[in-house]
């Protein structure tokens, strides 16, 4: 291990994929940082489910790798099967998502921290942090001693105050088997945060070799997979299958006949679970009317004989468990090598916040991961990174990054995190995107290239490559400005059920029909533009991107239309010590909120629940008079 400096620039307290993105962005922007865990063999420890992606996770992996972050990398390296979800839908909802080695994941992440300079981690554990006049000056640690340092991110996970629940069974722990961090949570409280309590659950894990894996059905990533990252170059996954299986309604009935030994059920829980990754038991509760849930049996890593069983999160007792799973066909004779459990955690309500995730009450500390409500992985690092580097422009006294909603997912995330109640874990979801089909997961690099260049978050060999893909998209649309004769493309047209055309039309006016592909005017030009220097997922991009360009013109335009107009919104900036409870005309709701979460902008207050448009008019006729 590294030597260990007495003080640090910037503390990171936690080695979650939250902790880890932060610290690693920072050291990069030159910061010296100290990453402290209680346990350094569980760095970036994949604590839950064995993938990385998802429906609009995969778009925010791919923008956490045009802005520096090294999920997307270390993804592409250890995954065993890739996939691009909802292709039978809208481009704007395409998302991909992998299957992850975690033990190769967890071992080239740790090498990279190891290795990474201006970094030194720490096993121990921060309990308070050391403040002058709401300045962060240090953190104490669990033995009493304080290091110093000008930030802190704090990204305790689910360890803060954590306690697994598996019937009535209670163990005070922060994962399964490693203690729980406690006093965070008092120190915040003691300084006049709120704090609040949410629950996530975790499945059983299935000894392979007492399944039968004949009874069960087959399913396979994309035969030409698509990485996360734009740093990879040589791409060829495994792609080694998962299988699927369904329950019963006998499962169904042990699972009913036993919700009262549930902890949700029972009451035992007072912390909120995430609605859209629902329990079994809520599934069968909530859900009565449905037959059987569709399961999912993943390796957790290659050659692995422990079986994730996606969509099996309980907090039944373990019997219960088994006898449930033991209904299901294939799994007549399984056994665990671990029950599922639900853990209930402390969090910090994330209205508290700023945009940059430092805290509106003490200058210098951030907040990361699920201390601020989330669930994810994904949505954890995301946070990591935004939080590292605005921790970083603030020691090097430089401007920090914020990322619109316009802008990016993880814009969505942060803007829904500081001006929404956080009532449950939140997760991210296309729908919460309403410019989504700006958001396109093959746009990312367009999206948010010349900001990271701004920010120093990406290299010059990275920024040229993704420039000449960006170049050669717009070559591949301007090429289809060309005119085609009937004599050229009918017999294309008609091969795929389209009407024909009687003179000559332009590519790009035929490209708009729904059953015509891009493909169609693929000529040698084009191939030549293509080929020069792309690997193959990379020309497939600036296809899919250039057609997608071009068939949603309309709505895209649409959309950016709405964003010019939202943008004037969001650079009216609100005083920070405005009193809204002194403020008549405001409903008496609007008046809570925003004396709660105190926006920054107009834009904000808008997007604040409870407050209507009649509140935000008042609003701006008082501020302007003022």
């Amino acid at each position: 291990m590294k030597p260990i400096a007495k003080d640090f620039d910037l503390i990171v307290a936690g080695g979650g994929h939250a902790g880890v993105e932060a610290a690693l962005i920072a050291a990069k922007l030159g910061v010296r940082v100290g990453l402290i865990t209680m346990d350094i063999n569980t760095i970036a420890r994949m604590s839950c489910n064995p993938a990385i992606g998802g429906l609009a996770k995969g778009q925010m992996v791919r923008e956490l790798d045009v802005l520096g972050g090294t999920m997307p990398r270390i993804a592409d390296q250890t995954g065993i099967q890739f996939k691009m979800l909802n292709r039978s839908k809208g481009r704007s909802v395409w998302s991909p998502r992998a299957q992850i080695d975690k033990r190769q994941y967890e071992t080239l992440l740790q090498k990279t921290v190891a290795d990474q300079p201006n970094l030194s981690t720490i096993q121990e554990e921060v309990v308070d942090i050391v403040d002058d006049h709401y300045r962060i000056r240090g953190v104490v640690l669990r033995d009493g001693s304080v290091l110093s340092c000008r930030a802190v991110v704090l990204t305790c996970g689910t360890f803060l105050n954590g306690l697994i629940h598996i019937g009535n069974r209670k163990v005070c722990a922060g994962r399964m088997g490693e203690v729980r961090a406690e006093g965070i949570t008092e120190a915040l409280r003691a300084r006049g945060y709120r704090t609040g309590r949410l629950k996530t659950g975790t499945p059983p894990r299935l000894i392979k070799q007492t399944i039968d894996w004949s009874r069960t059905r087959v399913v396979t990533g994309d035969e030409t997979p698509i990485p996360f990252s734009y740093r990879t170059k040589w791409f060829s996954p495994p792609n080694l299958p998962c299988h699927s299986v369904k329950t019963t309604p006998e499962c169904h009935e042990i699972i009913r006949s036993n919700l009262r030994f549930s902890p949700l059920f029972s009451g035992d829980i007072s912390g909120v679970g995430p609605r859209y990754c629902p329990s079994i038991e809520d599934k069968i509760f909530r859900f009565s009317h449905h037959k059987s849930h569709l399961l999912f049996l993943e390796p957790e890593w290659t050659n692995s004989d422990q079986i994730y069983t996606n969509g099996f999160s309980t907090s039944l007792p373990e019997k219960v468990q088994l006898q449930a799973l033991r209904k299901i066909p294939g799994l007549e004779r399984v056994a665990f090598f671990r029950p599922g459990y639900a853990i209930e955690y402390d969090f910090i309500p994330p209205a508290q916040h700023r945009a940059t995730l430092e805290s509106k009450s003490v200058a210098g500390l951030f907040f990361a991961g699920q201390i601020n409500g989330t669930s994810g992985y994904e949505e954890a690092a995301v946070q990591g990174l935004v939080a590292g580097v605005n921790a970083s422009k603030i020691i090097l006294n430089q401007e920090t990054l914020t990322i619109g909603r316009d802008e990016a997912y993880i814009g969505v995330l942060i803007d829904d995190l500081i001006t929404k109640d956080t009532l449950e874990p939140y997760r991210m979801f296309t729908s919460r995107a309403e410019y989504r089909l700006l958001l396109r997961f093959s746009n990312a690099d367009a999206r948010l290239l010349e900001k990271a260049r701004k920010h120093d978050l990406v290299d010059d060999r990275l920024y040229d490559r993704l420039q000449k893909k960006l170049s050669a998209t717009e070559k591949v649309i301007a090429s289809l400005d060309r005119s085609l004769s009937p004599q050229e493309i009918n017999p294309l047209l008609s091969q795929h059920n389209e009407r024909v055309i009687r003179q000559k039309q332009l590519a790009k006016e035929l490209l708009k029909r729904p059953s015509v592909s891009i493909h169609f005017f693929v000529d040698e030009s084009t191939k030549e533009i293509l080929t020069n220097g792309f690997e193959p997922f990379i020309a497939d991009e600036i296809l899919l991107e250039a057609e997608t360009q071009i068939k949603y013109a309309g709505y895209i335009k649409r959309q950016r239309d709405q964003v010019e107009k939202m943008k004037q919104q969001e650079t009216y900036r609100l005083p920070d010590q405005i009193d809204y409870t002194t403020l008549s005309g405001l409903s008496i709701e609007a008046r809570e909120k925003l004396q709660s979460v105190r926006p920054e902008t107009l834009g904000q207050a808008m997007r604040i629940s409870g407050v209507s448009p009649a509140d935000i008019s008042v609003l701006s006729i008082l501020l302007s008079n003022r």
